[in-house]
C-alpha cells in the first residue's frame, strides 16, 4: 500500500510538473508538440543525437502554416518565429522589447564572458555598442586591411614554397591557423606564424575559447546554460581561468608598452584604447550583400560613450577572438568545400581574380569589395552554411503578438520568454529558396538579389544587435580566398567526405571528419 501511494504521488507530481512547464505555449494558444521532460526539445540533440541545425529545422517544420511555434529547452519556454514580416516587426520595429540576449552563463560561472558586448544588457549594452561601433566602420577596417593582407600573403608564401604539385591537407586546420594569426595581428598586435609554430600558446588558448566539439564539454556547457546551479559545480565556462589569465596578461603588457613608447598601430587593441574618443568617420560604399548596416547614426546609440577598463578591453578582445576564430575558419572551410565540389563556380571565380590581378598591381580593400562574383559566392556560402543557426533574444518588456489569421489569438509574451529566429531553417526553406540544397551563387546576382524575400537571409543577424564585426569577417575571408586561388585550385581527394557529415556534438556548424581536400598548384597562375 505504501509503495502504491508513493507511485500515485510521483505520477501526480510528474503530471503537475509537465502541465506547469511543458504545456506553457498550449495555454497561450501557441501550437506546440508533446515533448520529453525534463529535457524538452533539447532531447533531439542530447539524446537523439541530431546536429543542432537539424534539430532547429525539425521544430521549424512542425507547423508549416503557422507564423510561430512554441518549444522548450529544458523547462525554458522558447517561441520560434517563422514569418519574415513578424521577424521584422519584433526584431527591428519593436526592438526595444527584444533588446537583450538571454543570459547564457551566470557571472559566478564565467565573469569574463558576462562583460562582453554580446552578454551586456540594456543601457550598459547601448553604451558599449556606441563605444565600439566606431572601431568597426569601413574606414577603420580599411586601415586594418593592410595587416590582414600582409598576414595572408605571408601565410600563403609558406605554402607556395613547397615543390609538391598537390598538397593534401585538412583545411580546417589550415584555416583555423590563419584565423588565429589574423586575429593575433589585427586585434592584439602580435605576429605569429601558426603554420610553423604549430603549438604556440596563442593558438592553443584560442582553440580553447571556441572548441565545443568534445562530448563532455558540450554536455557541461549545456548543463551550465540551462541548469546554472549544476554549472557552478561542474564549471562549464566558455572562458576558463587559464584562458582569461593568459589574454588578460597579454593585453595588460601590450597596453603598458604602447603607452610607454607612444605606439600607434592600426589594430583592434589600439582602436579599443581610443574607442572613447569621438572621431569623424568616412564611410566607404561597398558591394557586399552580406554586410549588415552600420548603426552609428541610429538614435539608439547617440551620446552614450563610456570609458573602458582593462577588464572591459580584455573581455571585448577575448570575445572578438571567440566570435571570429571558429566562425571565420568554418565559413572558409564550407566555401572551400563548395568550390571543390562545384568546379564550374571555382573556375568562374578564378577568372574574375585573374582579370582583377592583370589590372591591379596590388590588392586593396576597395578592390576586393568590388569583385561582384566573389561576393555572390560568399553570400551563397553564408546562405547554405550559416555558422550560427539561430538569432536569440529575450523579451525584456511585455509584448503582444496580434493575431493575423483566423486560427490565431493574441499571444502575450512576458520577460521570462525567449524568442528565436531560425536562420538555418529560413536559409533552407524551399518556400523562399528554390532547390535550397543546391549551391547557386546566381541567387545573389544583380538581377536576382532583389527577388530575395527580406528577413529570409540573415547570416549576420538583424536589427540593432546585428553582428558588429560583419565587415571585418567578410574582408578577412575574401583576402585569404583571393590569395589562395591565385596560386592553387581546391580539388577533392580520397579523404574528402562528400557530402559533408555534420558534427553532432558541436553548437557551431562544423564537419565531423574535418575538411580534407587537395591544393593543386595552378600551372598558369601568377604566383605571389
Amino acid at each position: 500500500m505504501f509503495w502504491f501511494l508513493v507511485l500515485i504521488v510521483f505520477i501526480m507530481a510528474y503530471h503537475l510538473y509537465t502541465i506547469k512547464y511543458f504545456k506553457y505555449w498550449e495555454r497561450k494558444g501557441v501550437k506546440q508538440k508533446s515533448t520529453y521532460p525534463p529535457f524538452g526539445d533539447a532531447a533531439d540533440t542530447l539524446i537523439k543525437g541530431y546536429p543542432f541545425s537539424e534539430a532547429v529545422m525539425r521544430i521549424y517544420n512542425r507547423f508549416p502554416n503557422s507564423r510561430y511555434t512554441g518549444f522548450y529547452q529544458f523547462s525554458i519556454a522558447v517561441l520560434m518565429l517563422r514569418d519574415p514580416d513578424l521577424i521584422k516587426q519584433m526584431y527591428v520595429k519593436d526592438y526595444e522589447h527584444f533588446l537583450d540576449h538571454t543570459q547564457i552563463l551566470s557571472t559566478d560561472i564565467d565573469p569574463m564572458w558576462n562583460k562582453n558586448l554580446f552578454s551586456l544588457k540594456g543601457q550598459k549594452w547601448k553604451e558599449m555598442r556606441s563605444t565600439l561601433s566606431p572601431s568597426f566602420t569601413s574606414s577603420k577596417i580599411r586601415q586594418m586591411f593592410v595587416l590582414m593582407d600582409k598576414c595572408a600573403e605571408y601565410f600563403m608564401s609558406n605554402m607556395t614554397q613547397t615543390c609538391e604539385d598537390l598538397m593534401e591537407m585538412d583545411l580546417k586546420d589550415v584555416f583555423t591557423r590563419y584565423a588565429n594569426d589574423i586575429i593575433a595581428t589585427t586585434a592584439f598586435g602580435i605576429q605569429i606564424d601558426s603554420m610553423k609554430e604549430r603549438d604556440n600558446e596563442f593558438y592553443i588558448r584560442g582553440r580553447q575559447t571556441s572548441d565545443f566539439t568534445g562530448f563532455w564539454k558540450h554536455i557541461r556547457l549545456t548543463l551550465s546554460v540551462f541548469i546554472p546551479p549544476v554549472g557552478k559545480i561542474i564549471k562549464g565556462a566558455i572562458f576558463d581561468d587559464k584562458v582569461s589569465t593568459f589574454f588578460r596578461k597579454i593585453i595588460k603588457q601590450t597596453l603598458e608598452y604602447r603607452q610607454t613608447h607612444n605606439i600607434d598601430r592600426p589594430d583592434m587593441l589600439n582602436l579599443l584604447m581610443n574607442a572613447r574618443k569621438e572621431k569623424e568617420e568616412t564611410k566607404i560604399k561597398e558591394n557586399s550583400y552580406s554586410a549588415v548596416e552600420e548603426q552609428l547614426e541610429s538614435k539608439l546609440f547617440q551620446k552614450t560613450k563610456m570609458d573602458l577598463s582593462l577588464e572591459d578591453i580584455t573581455s571585448q578582445a577575448l570575445f572578438f577572438f571567440f566570435a571570429g576564430f571558429e566562425t571565420v575558419s568554418s565559413t572558409l572551410c564550407f566555401m572551400a568545400y563548395e568550390l571543390a565540389t562545384n568546379p564550374d563556380v571555382q573556375r568562374t571565380l578564378i577568372e574574375e581574380f585573374d582579370e582583377f590581378k592583370s589590372k591591379n598591381e596590388e590588392v586593396t580593400y576597395e578592390g576586393l569589395s568590388k569583385l561582384r562574383y566573389f561576393d555572390m559566392v560568399l553570400s551563397e556560402t553564408l546562405r547554405k552554411w550559416p555558422v550560427m543557426n539561430i538569432l536569440e533574444r529575450k523579451c525584456n518588456k511585455p509584448y503582444i503578438i496580434q493575431p493575423k489569421f483566423i486560427d490565431e489569438t493574441p499571444v502575450h509574451l512576458t520577460t521570462d520568454n525567449s524568442v528565436w529566429v531560425p536562420i538555418w531553417a529560413l536559409h533552407h526553406d524551399p518556400k523562399y529558396w528554390k532547390m535550397p540544397e543546391k549551391f547557386d551563387p546566381q541567387r545573389f546576382s544583380s538581377e536576382n538579389k532583389e527577388k530575395i524575400v527580406p528577413y529570409t537571409y540573415m547570416p549576420f543577424g538583424v536589427g540593432p544587435r546585428n553582428c558588429i564585426g560583419s565587415r571585418f569577417a567578410i574582408i578577412e575571408i575574401k583576402v585569404i580566398i583571393y590569395r589562395l586561388l591565385t596560386n592553387f585550385e581546391i580539388v577533392p581527394i580520397k579523404r574528402s567526405v562528400i557530402p559533408i557529415e555534420l558534427n553532432r556534438n558541436s553548437f557551431i556548424l562544423n564537419a565531423k571528419n574535418g575538411f580534407w581536400f587537395g591544393l593543386k598548384k595552378r600551372k598558369a597562375s601568377n604566383n605571389l
